[in-house]
C-alpha cells in the first residue's frame, strides 16, 4: 500500500519543481507475540536502516510470564514506553528483570536523533536475546501509521503515534484479553490522560516500577522527576540559564561565545572554556559564574568587563561538601584587583547550556549524617565532576563499594546536581573493581569482541597463499629482527640493515600488514575504528583488535612467515637518504629481542654474526639521524615512567623500577620516526586533500610562563621563541647542586606543550602541518597498526599509492576522515590518562602494607599547597599546608618569588625533599595515599588522593 504527498518547490533560479514523496505501508508486519496466531512470525521487520547503521537486528519474540509481578497490573502484559522514558530511564531498561517491551519505530527514530549514547545503548538492548525487546515498525504498518495534522507539533504527532500503536496492540490481542494486557509507560501527564481516555492502561514509570514486587532496587535507579516544581522562591543558589533560542541567537550575533567547558583538576571553583573555532580559553571563577556547568558540557558564556578580568587562583581546592571553602576563593578573588593588569586573563560567566555531555560516573557514596536517611552525597572518582545528590535505600550495602551514578538534573536551588544510582562495581580497593573504574572513567571500550566482529577473522589454520606471494616482494631471506620491551607480544615492527656494494647501507623497516586482515566496512573494521588504540595498563592490555591478530597473525614474531608493509631506504655513511621504496612484503624475522638483549649484542665485541652487524649498523645510523633532528630543533623532553614487578599468584605489585632507556630504545625510535615521515610525504603527494596526518602545534607564548619563571629562579633564561632555541636553552640549563634539575625542567616544559593531534590534510592550510616537538614539516603514524587505527588508514592510503590495493569512498572523503581523526584524538588522549591512572592505582596498592621514605622534588608552589614529584614512582602528590590558627606551623606564601616559608625553612620550586609515603586509613571507605615531608623538618598535616 502507498501514501504519497505532492508539493511544489521553487528553485534558486526562480523555476518551479514538483516534488513527490511516497511512503509505503504494509499489512503483513508481525506483532511479535508468540501467543498471536494471526501474524506470520517467520518474517522479520527490523527497525534500523541497514544502509545507515550497518545493523541487522533480529527481533526477539515477546514471551509472557505466567503471572505478573506488578500490583498495578497483575495480569501478564506487554509494555510500550514513550521516547522520554527510553531516553531518561535507559539505566533501568537495561536491567535483566525488565522484559517484554515493545519499542515502536517512532521511538527508536526519536532516540537516534536526540541522543547518540542512548541510541547505542538501546541498540545493545534490542540485540540482547534474553531481554525480549521487540521493535515494531509502526511507521510502515497500514493500521498504525498516522499523518501529522494541521497545526499539530511534531512531538504531539509522535505521542499520538505511540498511543495508536498501544491501541492497535490492545485490539490486535483482544482474543487474549484475559491473559494479555498492554501498558503504556509515560511521564507526560497529558499523554497519559489521553491514553486512559482512549481505553489504554497508562502509568508513570515511577508508579509502575514501585508496583513491582522485586522493584525495590530498581526504584533507586530511576532518574529523578523534573525538579522545576521543587525550587522555592528566594532559595535559588544559581542564576537562571537563558532560553535556548536566546542563547543561540546571541552566539550567532557574537554577543555570547560558545565553547567546551573544562573544569579545573586543582580547584573545583575554577574552569576554562575552550571557545569554538578558536584556540582561546576564557577563565570562569566562582559558583555563580560556573552556573551549574559540568566538565565537557558545551556552554554559552558572556565576557565580563575587562576591569573584572581575573587570573587563575594559586589555591588548590577540593570540594569538602562545606560552604567554608567556597568563601576562601571569594576572598582570594577580592585580591585580584591588586594583581598587575598584564597578568589578567579574559574572564567570563556561563549564561546557558547548549548541550549537556553528561555520562555515567564512577565513585563512592558519602553516607548522610542521618544513618537511616535515603538522601546521600556521591563523590566521583574524577575530581573535575561535582558531587552528586542521590536517593537510595541501599546505603548500608553500598558503603564500601565502588558504584556508578548518572546525573538527571541540576536545579537552581541545589548546590549539587541530582542523580540516581545505576549499579555497583565491587569493593573499594579491590583490584578488579578499581581497574573497571579507571576504564569506565576514561571511556575505554573494553567489552569482549562480539561474535559479529570475530566472524571477520581469518579461519584457522591460516597460512600465506601463492596468491599472496604473487602480489608481494619476498624478503624472507633478509636477516630481519624485532626489538621491543620485555613481554611484548603485539610486535608491530622489525628492522634490518646491510651494506651495499656501492658502500651505502640498505635499511628496512617492516611493519605488520594489519590492513590485509581488516577490510574496510566490516564489523571488525568498525570496532577497531571506534576503539582507536590499544590501551596499556600496568597489569593488562586492552587490545584494539582481537588477540588472534594482535598476538599471532599480525605479530612479527621470529621464525614464522608474516605479511608486512615495508619501507626500504638507501642511506649513505653520513645518514643522507639516497632513495626510498615502499612495498608489500613477506618476511621471516630471525630474532625477537628485548632492548637489553639487542644492546648486549651491540656492546659485545666478540659477536660479529650477521644479525649483530645489522644492529650495529642501525645503531650508528640512528645516532646520526637523531643528531640531525636535534640540530633542526627537535625537543628532547622528559617524563617519569615506571614499571611494576607483579606477583605471579596474587597479581599485586611487589617492586617498582623507573624505566631505563638504552641506546637501542633510541635506535628503534629513530627509524620509526623516519618511516612515519617518509610515508607522510608519499601519501600527501598522492592525496593532498584526504591524507591522514599528525601535527603538533607550537604552544602560545603564555604556555611557557610557568617554566620560564621556574628556570629564572635558578638563574637560567629559557628562550622559547622557537623549538630550536628552546632545545638549546634546555641543554645549557644544568644546575650542579641538583642533578635532577634539568630533568625537572624538561618535565615542566612537557606540560607547556600543546597536544599532538591527527587531522585530515584537506582541512588545514599546509603551514599548519608541522610537528613542533619533532621539528618535522610533515608527519603521520604508520609503524604501529596493531595498536593504532590511524596507522591502518595510513597503510590503506600508501597501498593505493603504490597500486597494492584498491581505494574506497570513505578513504577519499575529507570530512569523514576528519570525523575519524576527532575520535582517534579523543581515544588516544583517554588511553594516556588511563595508563597514568593505572600507575597511580598500582602505586596505591604497593603502599598498602608499606611505610617508605623517598626522594622528592617540589614541582609547583601554590598558595595553600606544595606539589611534589617522587621520581621513583612517577608520582605527583599535592601536600596541603595546614595554615589553621591552631596549627603549630604557619606558612607564608610569596607569590612573586613562588615560595612558602615556615619558620626558617623556605620551599622553592625544584627543592629536594625527603617524603614519607603510606596509606591513610582514617576513612575506611576511601583510603588515600598519605605523604609527609621528612626533610627538611616541618610539621605539616598532609594527605593526597591518587
Amino acid at each position: 500500500m502507498l501514501t504519497s504527498k505532492v508539493f511544489v518547490k521553487k528553485t534558486k533560479k526562480g523555476g518551479v519543481l514538483k516534488v513527490v514523496r511516497e511512503h509505503y505501508l504494509r499489512d503483513d508486519i508481525t506483532c511479535g507475540s508468540q501467543h498471536c496466531t494471526k501474524c506470520d512470525h517467520n518474517k522479520n521487520h527490523t527497525t534500523y536502516d541497514d544502509q545507515d547503521d550497518g545493523d541487522d537486528l533480529k527481533n526477539q519474540p515477546l514471551v509472557l510470564s505466567p503471572k505478573s509481578d506488578s500490583e498495578l497490573c497483575p495480569e501478564p502484559h506487554y509494555i510500550i514506553p514513550d521516547t522520554n522514558v527510553v531516553l531518561h530511564q535507559i539505566d533501568i531498561l537495561e536491567d535483566e528483570s525488565l522484559q517484554n517491551f515493545i519499542i515502536p519505530q517512532i521511538v527508536v527514530d526519536e532516540v537516534k536523533h536526540r541522543s547518540l549514547p542512548a541510541n547505542k545503548r538501546l541498540k545493545d538492548i534490542l540485540s540482547n536475546c534474553s531481554k525480549h525487546f521487540y521493535t515494531f515498525c509502526n511507521e510502515y504498518n497500514n493500521e498504525t501509521y498516522i499523518e501529522r495534522q494541521a497545526g499539530e507539533s511534531s512531538n504531539d504527532r509522535n505521542d499520538r503515534a505511540i498511543r495508536k500503536t498501544a491501541k492497535w496492540y490492545t485490539e490486535h490481542l483482544a482474543e487474549y484479553q484475559d491473559d494479555i494486557k498492554i501498558i503504556l509507560l509515560t511521564d507526560d501527564k497529558d499523554n497519559r490522560t489521553k491514553a486512559i481516555e482512549e481505553g489504554i492502561k497508562a502509568f508513570t514509570v515511577h508508579d509502575y516500577i514501585k508496583s513491582l514486587k522485586n522493584g525495590g532496587n530498581l526504584v533507586d535507579r530511576l532518574a529523578w522527576k523534573s525538579s522545576a516544581g521543587s525550587q522555592q522562591e528566594g532559595k535559588y543558589i544559581y542564576p537562571e540559564h537563558l532560553p535556548t533560542s536566546e542563547v543561540l541567537k546571541g552566539v550567532k550575533s557574537g554577543k555570547y561565545l560558545q565553547g567546551s567547558f573544562m573544569a579545573s583538576r586543582e580547584n573545583y571553583l575554577e574552569a576554562s572554556v575552550n571557545v569554538t573555532d578558536s584556540e582561546n580559553f576564557v577563565l570562569i571563577q566562582g559558583h555563580q559564574n560556573l552556573n551549574r556547568a559540568v566538565h565537557n558540557d558545551i556552554v554559552a558564556i558572556e565576557m565580563l568587563p575587562k576591569e573584572e578580568w581575573s587570573c587563575p587562583s594559586s589555591l588548590v581546592l577540593e570540594d569538602t561538601v562545606s560552604a567554608e571553602t567556597d568563601d576562601v576563593l571569594e576572598d582570594d578573588l577580592k585580591l585580584k584587583n591588586k594583581v598587575p593588569e598584564h597578568l589578567r586573563q579574559p574572564t567570563g560567566r556561563v549564561i546557558g547550556i547548549i548541550k549537556r555531555n553528561w555520562r555515567q560516573y564512577c565513585g563512592i557514596l558519602r553516607p548522610s549524617l542521618l544513618k537511616k536517611g535515603t538522601k546521600h552525597i556521591f563523590i566521583p572518582a574524577e575530581r573535575r565532576i561535582p558531587r552528586i545528590r542521590i536517593e537510595t535505600r541501599q546505603a548500608e550495602d553500598l558503603a564500601n563499594q565502588r558504584i556508578i551514578v548518572a546525573i538527571d538534573s541540576w536545579p537552581r536551588s541545589s548546590r549539587y546536581p541530582q542523580g540516581h544510582f545505576v549499579r555497583k562495581l565491587g569493593t573499594i580497593g579491590d583490584k578488579a573493581a578499581e581497574n573497571e573504574v579507571l576504564l569506565l572513567e576514561h571511556d575505554v571500550p573494553h567489552q569482549v569482541f562480539s561474535e559479529k566482529v570475530l566472524s571477520f577473522l581469518p579461519k584457522m589454520p591460516w597460512s600465506i597463499t601463492e596468491e599472496d606471494m604473487k602480489r608481494r616482494t619476498d624478503l624472507r631471506h633478509i636477516v630481519v629482527c624485532s626489538v621491543d620491551p620485555p613481554g611484548c607480544t603485539d610486535i608491530d615492527d622489525a628492522l634490518h640493515c646491510r651494506k651495499l656494494d656501492n658502500g651505502n647501507y640498505e635499511v628496512g623497516v617492516h611493519i605488520a600488514d594489519v590492513s590485509h586482515f581488516i577490510r574496510p566496512g566490516t564489523a571488525l573494521d568498525d570496532e577497531a575504528a571506534n576503539r582507536g588504540t590499544t590501551v596499556y595498563l600496568t597489569d593488562k592490555r586492552i587490545d584494539m583488535v582481537p588477540e588472534l591478530l594482535s598476538s599471532n597473525l599480525c605479530s612479527l614474531r621470529c621464525d614464522v612467515e608474516r605479511l608486512a608493509f615495508t619501507v626500504i631506504w638507501e642511506i649513505k655513511e653520513d645518514a643522507t637518504i639516497v632513495n626510498t621504496k615502499f612495498m608489500k612484503s613477506v618476511i621471516n624475522s630471525k630474532a625477537s629481542l628485548m632492548y637489553s638483549e639487542a644492546q648486549a649484542r651491540i656492546d659485545d665485541k666478540t659477536m660479529n654474526d650477521e644479525l649483530t652487524i645489522s644492529l650495529r649498523g642501525l645503531n650508528r645510523l640512528a645516532k646520526l639521524l637523531k643528531k640531525g633532528r636535534i640540530e633542526a630543533g627537535a625537543l628532547c623532553l622528559a617524563s617519569t615512567e615506571v614499571r611494576f614487578q607483579v606477583d605471579s599468584e596474587t597479581a599485586d605489585p611487589i617492586d617498582v623500577k623507573t624505566k631505563q632507556l638504552l641506546e637501542t630504545n633510541s635506535m628503534v625510535e629513530e627509524f620509526m620516526l623516519l618511516a612515519n615521515i617518509s610515508v607522510a610525504k608519499k601519501i600527501l603527494e598522492e592525496f593532498p586533500n584526504c591524507a591522514l596526518l599528525r601535527r603538533h602545534p607550537s604552544p602560545p607564548p603564555s604556555n611557557f610562563e610557568p617554566v620560564i619563571k621556574a628556570a629564572s629562579s635558578k638563574g637560567f633564561t629559557l628562550d622559547c621563541s622557537s623549538n630550536k632555541k628552546l632545545a638549546e636553552s634546555l641543554d645549557i640549563a644544568v644546575f650542579e647542586e641538583n642533578q635532577f634539575f634539568n630533568t625537572m625542567l624538561r618535565i615542566m616544559t612537557t606540560r607547556c606543550m600543546m597536544q599532538a593531534v591527527y587531522f585530515c590534510s584537506g582541512m588545514l592550510p599546509e603551514s599548519e602541518f608541522g610537528h613542533y616537538g619533532l621539528a618535522a614539516d610533515i608527519y603521520t603514524h604508520f609503524t604501529s597498526p596493531i595498536r593504532r587505527y590511524s596507522d591502518i588508514i595510513a597503510h590503506r592510503l600508501l597501498a593505493v599509492c603504490i597500486g597494492a590495493d584498491a581505494s574506497y569512498p570513505n578513504l577519499l572523503e575529507k570530512k569523514k576522515t576528519q570525523t575519524l581523526c576527532n575520535n582517534l584524538n579523543y581515544r588516544h588522549k583517554m588511553a594516556q590518562y588511563a595508563g597514568r591512572a593505572s600507575v597511580n592505582l598500582h602505586t596505591h596498592l604497593f603502599f598498602k602494607s608499606r611505610v617508605q621514605d623517598e626522594d622528592g622534588y617540589v614541582l609547583f608552589v601554590r598558595k595553600n599547597a606544595l606539589q611534589v614529584l617522587i621520581p621513583k614512582y612517577g608520582l605527583e602528590g599535592t601536600i596541603y599546608l595546614n595554615n589553621d590558627k591552631k596549627s603549630k606551623v604557619q606558612f607564608i606564601y610569596n607569590e612573586e618569588q613562588d615560595t612558602q616559608t615556615a619558620g626558617n625553612v623556605v620551599f622553592h620550586v625544584f627543592d629536594h625533599v625527603v617524603v614519607q609515603l603510606s596509606i591513610d586509613r582514617s576513612n575506611v571507605q576511601h583510603l588515600k595515599l598519605s605523604i609527609q615531608i621528612v626533610q627538611p623538618e616541618v610539621m605539616i598535616i598532609v594527605c593526597i588522593s591518587i
